[in-house]
C-alpha cells in the first residue's frame, strides 16, 4: 500500500484553507463587474472592499493604501518603480538575498541599482547601507522582511531609520513573513510592503503592495482603466480576491497558536538532519522564520536529494520555488559567502499549520535512508567551513 505523501515545502505555497475556498465558491455567482454602480457591481465590489479591510488590517495599514496586485512578483515590481513616490528617487539598493523579483531592480535602469552585502548571517550589513546613502541623491531601499530560503528575518526597523535619515524610501518584501510572525507596516516604517496570498492559504496569482499613510501610492505599471484607484488596471478578480481576505482573517487569528507548533517540529527537524557529520543549518544564529530550515551538506547535490525524497513520498525544495529546476548554487548563500559546494547542497524544509509529528518522523527517516546512498560512508564529507 503506497503511502501518503509529505508536503514540507509550505514556503513555495501552501494548500488552500477552507474558509478561503468557500469564499471564492460564493464570489463565482456573483455576477456583477465591481466597476458598475448597479446593485450587482455593487454587491461585487462590496466583497473586494472587505478583503481589502482584511488584509490592511493584517498587516496593520489603512485599507484605501491596499492596491491588489497579480501577486508578490507584480506588487514588487509597482513598488520598484521610479516616479511614483512622494520625492524624486533616481536609484536604487537591494540587499543581495532579495527574491529574484526585486533583483530584476523593477523599472530601474541597471546602472541605477546597487547591491547591499549581507552577514555570514544572512542579515544586511547596516555599515555598508550607511555608507551607501551617504551623500547623493536619496534612493529607493529594497530589504526583504524575511528570506524565503533561509527564513533569516532582517532588522527592517533599524534598516528604515537609517534609509528615512537619508532621506530615501523603504519597500519591503513581506510575503514570506506573511502569516508567519507578527508585524506591522507602521512599526516597521515601511513605505511600501509586499505580500502574497498563497503563502497564507489563499489562493495563487494574487497579492497585494500597502503603501504607508504619508506616501501617494505607485505609479501604475498596467494603465487602462481606473481600478485599485488609479494605480492597478483591469477588473479585479473578486473570487480571488474573497478567497486571499478569507484567508488572511484566518491567518491572522491562528498564527501564533500554529507558528508556536509548527517551530517545535521544525526543531525536531534540525536536531534529525544535524546527526550528519558536516551538516549547516543557514542562518541559524539568528531571528528566523519558525517554519523554515535550510540545511546543506558540503558534496551533496540538492537536485538528487530532492528527487530522492520525492522518492520517498516527501516534497522538500532546492531554494526558492521561481528558481526550481535551475541547477545551480543558491544566489543567497553565496552572498551570505559559502562557496559553491555549500551553495549548491541546499534542501529547503518548510513547515505548515497541517504538518504533524508524524511528517516529521518521516522526513528524518528519510533523509536517513537517502545519506547513507548520498554520502557515501568510506568518502570523507568536507566540513562546512
Amino acid at each position: 500500500m503506497m503511502q501518503e505523501r509529505i508536503y514540507l515545502d509550505w514556503n513555495a505555497t501552501t494548500p488552500l484553507r477552507r474558509e478561503a475556498r468557500e469564499a471564492m465558491a460564493a464570489a463565482w455567482d456573483i455576477v456583477g463587474n465591481p466597476s458598475s454602480i448597479h446593485a450587482e457591481g455593487r454587491r461585487a465590489r462590496g466583497l473586494v472592499e472587505d478583503a481589502r479591510d482584511a488584509v490592511a488590517t493584517a498587516v496593520g495599514g489603512e485599507p484605501r493604501n491596499v492596491v491588489f496586485t497579480s501577486g508578490g512578483t507584480e506588487a514588487n515590481a509597482l513598488a520598484l518603480t521610479p516616479g511614483g513616490h512622494k520625492q524624486a528617487i533616481d536609484k536604487l539598493i537591494v540587499s543581495a538575498v532579495e527574491h529574484a523579483s526585486v533583483l530584476a531592480g523593477g523599472q530601474f535602469a541597471p546602472d541605477r541599482i546597487a547591491r547591499l552585502p549581507v552577514h555570514r548571517s544572512g542579515l544586511v550589513d547596516l555599515d555598508a547601507l550607511r555608507m551607501m546613502l551617504a551623500g547623493g541623491s536619496p534612493a529607493l531601499v529594497s530589504v526583504m522582511l524575511a528570506n524565503n530560503e533561509t527564513g533569516a528575518i532582517q532588522p527592517v526597523a533599524e534598516v528604515a531609520e537609517l534609509v528615512h535619515e537619508a532621506g530615501g524610501l523603504l519597500h519591503v518584501d513581506a510575503v514570506q513573513a506573511f502569516g508567519k510572525i507578527s508585524f506591522d507596516i507602521i512599526e516597521l516604517n515601511a513605505d511600501f510592503l509586499a505580500v502574497s496570498a498563497h503563502k497564507i492559504g489563499g489562493p495563487k496569482g494574487i497579492g497585494a503592495l500597502m503603501f504607508a499613510p504619508n506616501q501617494i501610492g505607485p505609479s501604475a505599471l498596467i494603465r487602462g482603466g481606473g481600478q485599485e484607484r488609479g494605480r492597478r488596471a483591469g477588473t479585479e478578480n473578486v473570487p480571488a480576491i474573497a478567497g486571499f481576505g478569507a484567508a488572511a482573517k484566518v491567518a491572522v487569528a491562528a498564527r501564533h497558536s500554529d507558528m508556536a507548533r509548527v517551530e517545535t517540529l521544525r526543531n525536531r527537524l534540525e536536531e534529525g538532519l544535524r546527526q550528519t557529520r558536516g551538516s549547516v543549518i543557514f542562518s541559524q544564529d539568528v531571528a528566523r522564520l519558525p517554519n523554515t530550515a535550510l540545511f546543506g551538506v558540503s558534496g551533496l547535490k540538492a537536485e538528487t536529494a530532492v528527487v530522492g525524497f520525492d522518492l520517498e513520498g516527501v516534497a522538500v525544495s532546492s531554494g526558492s520555488a521561481c528558481s526550481s529546476g535551475k541547477v545551480q548554487p543558491s544566489h543567497v548563500l553565496e552572498a551570505m559567502g559559502y562557496g559553491p559546494e555549500l551553495a549548491k547542497s541546499a534542501i529547503r524544509f518548510s513547515l505548515g499549520w497541517e504538518t504533524t509529528d508524524a511528517d516529521v518522523d518521516r522526513a528524518i527517516k528519510a533523509w536517513r535512508k537517502l545519506s547513507s546512498a548520498l554520502l557515501r560512508r568510506d568518502e570523507t564529507v568536507l566540513e562546512p567551513f
